[in-house]
């Protein structure tokens, strides 16, 4: 297992800095760059800019300097643990994605454990009652789920909750807490909001994840290997829940890697909607004014996010499933 790892984390390495230079490019690709998007924006609401002091600016941010140039300087310093300076916000990144990246990871994970702890039941009973009128109404409350975008439902419950219960669900914090710094009191009024954007943006991947459990187990039901359990008189919520749920979760514990960015990226439009200081409605900014290093971090961030939980889906997945590890033995 040891030297696993080891191979794995010398993969990342190539992949990430493939990962920075495409992401760097992409984002420099549109003509100009965040001066010109700034000027452009002072020019439409009749303001003018000095050429003298675009000109200093622009030697400021080294913004002058070719795009090569600009890339070997950003990677150099993010390695350091400096993510650079915001053109937009003029603050360093570190000081704009702290406490927004922190809440962006809370509820990512909170809804990935709500979708694991609500999808696996309700996969399971589906199959094993296969075509009873509970199957039935979860199916197709599964498809409406799937059919629903997470921002439509975000601006139904808002509506909902304001017109028959004036309370307003938006934010992650009550008034009196936004600005406030961190104590018991804020954590407990963070869990009295969170579990708002957790099940709007948890709702689709929920009903995916019991469409897929649902599938993978109604196959496994049918295999010899539970047939001869079964007549062994194993007692049917012990075979069921030893064998066939342990290789019909496999699809949950191999695609965390890619779980966890969705639900990021999934949260980007439905924070802007619910107003979460979370990390989505601060990349989109930085991705349209060409903000280069606010956006490349939180996009290197994300890339981080989606090897390093590739990683630990391999490894739950070699803990979750015994052929695995029995196929990693034999190619030893």
């Amino acid at each position: 297992m040891l030297a696993y790892l080891i191979r794995r984390i010398m993969i990342m390495i190539p992949t990430l800095i493939a990962i920075s230079i495409i992401s760097f490019t992409i984002i420099q690709l549109p003509p100009g760059d965040f001066l010109t998007t700034y000027v452009a924006q002072l020019s439409a609401s009749g303001e003018t800019v000095d050429q003298a002091e675009l000109e200093s600016l622009r030697t400021r941010f080294g913004l002058d300097q070719p795009m090569y140039i600009q890339y070997l300087k950003w990677a150099w310093n993010f390695i350091h643990g400096d993510f650079g300076h915001s053109f937009e916000w003029n603050k360093p990144v570190s000081e704009l994605i702290g406490e927004r990246l922190s809440l962006t990871v809370v509820i990512s994970v909170c809804t990935l454990l709500f979708t694991w702890a609500v999808s696996i039941p309700i996969g399971i009973y589906s199959a094993v009652r296969q075509y009873s009128w509970l199957d039935y109404i979860l199916t197709v409350l599964g498809f409406i789920g799937l059919a629903t975008p997470n921002f439509l439902l975000a601006l139904v419950l808002l509506w909902v909750s304001y017109a028959y219960f004036g309370l307003s669900i938006g934010g992650l914090f009550s008034p009196h807490f936004a600005d406030a710094p961190w104590s018991f009191a804020k954590v407990i009024d963070l869990m009295e909001h969170l579990w708002v954007p957790v099940i709007i943006v948890g709702l689709a991947h929920t009903a995916k994840f019991i469409r897929i459990i649902r599938g993978n187990l109604l196959d496994e039901l049918r295999k010899p290997y539970v047939v001869t359990a079964r007549a062994k008189g194993l007692s049917e919520t012990r075979l069921i829940l030893k064998y066939p749920v342990r290789v019909a979760i496999n699809p949950l514990v191999s695609t965390i890697g890619w779980t966890l960015p969705e639900l990021i990226s999934g949260i980007a439009i439905t924070a802007v909607v619910l107003n979460l200081p979370t990390t989505g409605p601060l990349l989109l900014s930085a991705l349209m004014s060409q903000d280069m290093q606010l956006a490349g971090t939180f996009i290197m961030f994300l890339s981080c996010l989606t090897v390093i939980g590739t990683l630990v889906s391999d490894i739950l997945l070699a803990w979750v499933d015994p052929r695995i590890r029995f196929g990693a033995r034999e190619g030893l």
